[in-house]
């Protein structure tokens, strides 16, 4: 998979002399990353939505982002769909459950295509910004769905422009955490 060398994301598929975690702490790990992304998404949640109801950067899926770069994508759904649900449940607002959840699911498997597709010809942001673009239009048409409405479609240009700073804005954060954290930690997760 990826880890991070000289402050770049690099690929480890060719050395493959690190041994994987065990069961036990990489659900330790996975569950650390799903706390983490349930706290941001509760927080984000009390701060006031930018220039349209709902609309937030997304801070949350930095989490899920993380587990696609050090285990897998099978690992950043289960991480985006445990968040989904107790935040649904923490927040009590599970009608945001189809939201959420369908717009999570879908950019986590925009940005697993482009990991393995393009990466690392291109970066991590621009991936993070297409998975934004990618949620927003995935919660459009889930909302056009449930109401029956196409009125909905009139606010995509701008949710479409309210992506773009926002999956930067995870991108940046995504890359800056990795850059923090010492090499020798993800060697201990076997990447």
């Amino acid at each position: 998979m990826l880890y991070m060398r000289n402050g770049k994301l690099q690929n480890n598929d060719e050395n493959k002399t690190t041994k994987p975690l065990s069961l036990s702490k990489r659900v330790a790990v996975l569950s650390l990353l799903t706390g983490l992304g349930l706290i941001t998404f509760l927080i984000e949640g009390l701060l006031p939505p930018l220039f349209f109801p709902g609309a937030k950067i997304g801070l949350s899926n930095i989490f899920s982002l993380a587990a696609l770069i050090l285990f897998s994508p099978a690992d950043a759904f289960l991480v985006v769909a445990a968040r989904t649900l107790l935040g649904a449940m923490f927040a009590g607002n599970f009608s945001s459950v189809i939201y959420s959840f369908s717009g999570g699911i879908v950019s986590t498997a925009v940005s697993s295509v482009l990991i393995c597709a393009v990466y690392p010809k291109i970066s991590l942001m621009p991936i993070s910004i297409v998975s934004a673009l990618a949620h927003n239009l995935t919660q459009c048409l889930a909302f056009v769905a449930i109401s029956g409405t196409a009125l909905m479609f009139g606010y995509m240009p701008y949710l479409a422009l309210l992506a773009v700073p926002a999956g930067a804005a995870v991108g940046a954060l995504t890359l800056l955490i990795f850059k923090g954290v010492p090499h020798t930690i993800f060697v201990k997760f076997g990447r």
